[in-house]
């Protein structure tokens, strides 16, 4: 992955929005842009998952056939990037890992975490939770249907209001599946690959 200089020497505020991508689609885009633009991070890492714990593994694309969708996807903004780090990773993946293999690869970035507010309900269920929450900023997005309540014992932990786009990727699959024309619910790079 390439390096982005930074200019006041300041570590480079970078999100890594960690998942499936099954596939990735304007949802995912979207947010990622948002808090790029909105929330004051320098960039967003989409680390692509190949086995998330909680999931079962047949429901996956192909690891590379998901991070070719999600590289065509955000090809030509600066702020995006992709990365294959947890494919290297011992099986299955967590997030503690992951942030500590890129913690000691890219030393000049400070890592944000970026999560769901229905995720966050589960964080007490993640390898090393109290670890993640100590060490780490997180940006929690919106859900429907799920409330966060945060204390002043977290100020690197903040609940950011960014739109809510309620698309995911088993409706995408499902569409797709039954020849549903969702052009506007895909990333144009990637619209044809997976219509056809």
């Amino acid at each position: 992955m390439e390096k982005t200089t930074v200019k006041d020497n300041r570590k480079q505020k970078t999100g890594i929005f960690s998942g499936s991508f099954n596939p990735v689609h304007i949802g995912h885009l979207a947010l990622a842009n948002w808090l790029c633009e909105f929330a004051g991070l320098d960039e967003v890492w989409f680390v692509i998952t190949p086995h998330n714990p909680l999931k079962a593994k047949d429901e996956l694309m192909d690891d590379r056939f998901r991070y070719k969708l999600v590289e065509a996807s955000i090809a030509g903004y600066p702020k995006f990037h992709v990365s294959d780090i947890e494919f290297s990773l011992p099986q299955p993946t967590y997030t503690i890992d992951t942030l500590r293999a890129l913690e000691r690869l890219y030393p000049e970035r400070e890592f944000h975490f970026i999560m769901g507010a229905d995720n966050w309900t589960l964080i007490n269920r993640w390898k090393e939770s109290e670890t993640i929450i100590a060490n780490y900023p997180i940006l929690i997005y919106p859900r429907r249907g799920y409330e966060v309540k945060l204390d002043n014992s977290m100020p690197h932990i903040r609940y950011v209001e960014a739109p809510q786009i309620e698309i995911s990727s088993t409706f995408i699959r499902q569409s797709l599946r039954a020849g549903k024309d969702i052009r506007f619910f895909l990333p144009e790079a990637i619209r044809e690959i997976l219509q056809n």
